[in-house]
């Protein structure tokens, strides 16, 4: 099981590092005891090291287990969740997140401890060594549990992430960026510099045992422990807190370059951690809004999609010269009472899709589909020059195409021209953008006059007039008609032979 395999990892990590940790800290120790605090001689050191080894094995033997023991309660209470393969808790979350500080405390607790123990055991022995213990165990404990933290912190980041990335949080739960920055300062370079002020303070308590010597070596060994350790923990307090901003940084850069899916894992719970999640909710956010203008512009065209969006819920419209190309499907209802729905539907999505090809191609606009049928316009949203021209070369290439592309059906198509009215229609809360005039209902009239005839293609005269010469003699007038709701007679004109 993935989880079961993450806390195993971590657990072995951790008890390595801690192991590891905690030996230089106590090496660290031992050598500022014996060679850097300057002080007299011990008189009996054979008797001092005998006892404190005999003690340091007793509280090794006798704290470690209380110190693990402790430790991993309330490490257990963090991972439990993925061992059983569930989501985490808000309290499961917080243990994760929290346990370097908690493993901190632990590691701090047991210093100081040790520093009272052994410094008043030291200090029977020998009255001198009592401060110098003391001071000694409890600066190293610091230092010790300082680097416990930040590694307990690098090696639980596995685990924060699973957490967070099913179980955000909504505030800090950790400290944040300046906190850190002056705990890892404190900790790292703050105490090799008290460890100075303290050495300085023992020359000066006792002249004659301050030899120069021991005051150079002091501040050599103190120097280089504030250089290497204070080095050591400001880099890894540095990648605890640059991480998740280079991570950020690139999922940033991914966004702004068009990548909607771009997201960074949440790795931390402090305000950093909040940046990360409220970076995903915002990248989510603009996913979902691209997906809607896209599936907008999708069901009302492209250009009036971004023609809606910069102009707004604005009604009203004005007045345009147009074309208007309506195609409509012959026999539709037998059609769809003859074939199964699934086959209806595809045969009417080949149908639309050379229809828009070809409207697209030639500039214009698919206005609205109404069941079967499509209504195109040509110069409205925008002015369109040649608008006449576009529109019949238009009806021409969809009487070639749709006989040898879609030939399950056959199509009446109508051109006109005139001048109509294009804008939003309707009410604030619900409207669209359509147009609205004489041409499109004579449109539609010869498109059902057309079904009747062969080729099934009828312009009005005043379309062809409209156009160029070029596009114009490839129409030919065949008479006029009255068409439905009209009080005159259409002239009427078809393709000329290829």
């Amino acid at each position: 099981m993935a989880g079961t395999r993450l806390v195993r990892r971590a657990r072995r990590q951790l008890f390595l590092a801690m192991v590891l940790a905690n030996l230089t800290g106590v090496a660290i120790v031992v050598s500022c005891i014996a060679w850097v605090l300057p002080g007299d001689e011990i008189r009996d050191w054979r008797t001092v090291v005998v006892v404190n080894a005999i003690l340091g094995g007793i509280y090794l033997v006798l704290v470690v287990p209380v110190g693990v023991i402790w430790g991993e309660g309330w490490l257990r209470s963090g991972r439990r969740w993925l061992q059983e393969g569930r989501e985490p808790t808000d309290a499961e979350v917080t243990a994760v997140l929290r346990a370097p500080m908690r493993l901190f405390i632990v590691h701090a607790t047991l210093w100081f401890a040790a520093a009272l123990l052994f410094s008043i055991l030291n200090g029977i022995l020998e009255i001198e060594l009592l401060a110098r213990v003391a001071f000694t165990v409890a600066l190293g404990g610091l230092t010790t549990s300082a680097f416990t933290y930040l590694i307990a912190e690098r090696i639980t980041r596995p685990l924060a992430k699973a957490a967070l990335a099913v179980h955000t949080v909504q505030r800090p739960r950790l400290p944040g960026v300046t906190t850190r920055t002056m705990i890892g300062w404190a900790l790292g370079t703050g105490v090799p510099l008290v460890g100075l002020i303290i050495t300085a303070i023992f020359a000066l308590a006792d002249p004659n045992g301050a030899t120069r010597t021991k005051l150079a070596v002091s501040v050599i060994v103190l120097g280089s422990m504030a250089l290497v350790a204070g080095a050591w923990v400001a880099v890894l307090g540095a990648r605890a807190v640059a991480e998740p901003i280079v991570s950020l940084r690139r999922a940033i850069r991914d966004l702004g370059e068009g990548d909607l899916s771009a997201r960074v894992e949440v790795s931390d719970g402090s305000v950093l951690g909040l940046l990360q999640a409220g970076f995903n909710d915002m990248a989510a956010g603009i996913e979902e809004r691209e997906r809607l203008r896209d599936l907008y512009q999708r069901q009302v065209g492209l250009e009036i999609g971004g023609d809606a969006l910069a102009r707004g819920a604005e009604l009203g419209g004005a007045c345009r010269d147009v074309a208007v190309l309506f195609v409509d499907v012959v026999g539709s209802t037998r059609l769809a009472v003859d074939r199964p729905p699934e086959e209806v539907v595809d045969v009417l999505n080949r149908f639309f899709t050379v229809v828009i090809d070809e409207v697209h191609e030639h500039g214009g606009w698919v206005n609205k589909f109404q069941g079967d049928a499509t209504l195109a316009v040509f110069g409205a949203p925008d002015e369109l020059d040649h608008a006449a021209d576009r529109a019949l070369a238009t009806a021409r290439s969809l009487a070639h195409r749709l006989p040898l592309e879609v030939a399950e059906v056959e199509a009446g198509i109508g051109v006109a021209y005139g001048q109509a009215v294009a804008g939003n229609i309707g009410d604030e809360r619900r409207f669209e953008f359509t147009v609205i005039g004489d041409p499109v209902n004579e449109a539609a009239r010869l498109t059902e006059l057309a079904k009747r005839r062969d080729p099934k293609v009828l312009a009005s005269c005043d379309a062809v007039e409209a156009a160029g010469p070029q596009e114009a003699s490839a129409w030919i007038e065949v008479g006029a008609e009255e068409l439905r709701g009209r009080t005159r007679p259409t002239r009427l004109a078809v393709p000329g032979p290829a």
